[in-house]
């Protein structure tokens, strides 16, 4: 049976209803701020990751424009080996598959050139890491040394009787305390 207003009207049953509106009191349940803090720290490891990433990417670019590939630097410079003629001394420093080797040519005599081997580098990416050289007196003996540096770790190499030989433990230790 359907309800009509009519019905509605004449029974004496229904009470009547204010229409004053009931006020809407703003009841807001108190949200925990856990998992924003948790995704705010998850974005900024992902963000740390990709900026770490492209760092990386941007310096290996880098040295491949400074050093080509494999890594390669030249350096040249007046150190008494075979340079009567006025040229001097030729040094290539090369990461060859994380060999570091040193070809030095006296006097810019290709017929004379010798080998210096270097450490081999452990790890990975080793074979992009960039070999440096420069020349400095060590020992004080008024000729210059060959410093190869890598991964900021010196290899002195001391000029000796027309030659280059390793530094003794004896050598670096007074090196370092000159420093």
């Amino acid at each position: 049976m359907a309800v009509t207003s009519r019905d509605l009207q004449h029974t004496g049953a229904l009470r009547r209803q204010s229409l004053r509106p009931v006020p809407m009191v703003a009841t807001y349940q108190r949200v925990s701020r856990l998992p924003y803090v948790l995704t705010l720290l998850l974005c900024l490891g992902a963000i740390g990751l990709v900026a770490n990433n492209v760092l990386t990417w941007a310096q290996i670019k880098l040295d491949d424009l400074r050093y080509g590939r494999p890594r390669t630097m030249q350096l040249a410079g007046f150190v008494g080996h075979n340079e009567a003629a006025g040229v001097p001394t030729q040094f290539v420093a090369m990461n060859l598959n994380r060999r570091v080797v040193v070809f030095e040519i006296p006097g810019g005599d290709p017929s004379q050139t010798r080998t210096l081997s270097g450490p081999y580098l452990f790890g990975a990416n080793e074979h992009l890491t960039p070999v440096r050289l420069a020349l400095a007196d060590v020992n004080a003996d008024q000729q210059p040394d060959l410093i190869v540096t890598v991964k900021n770790e010196q290899i002195i190499y001391i000029n000796e009787n027309g030659a280059f030989r390793l530094i003794t433990p004896a050598e670096r230790a007074a090196y370092e305390q000159r420093r």
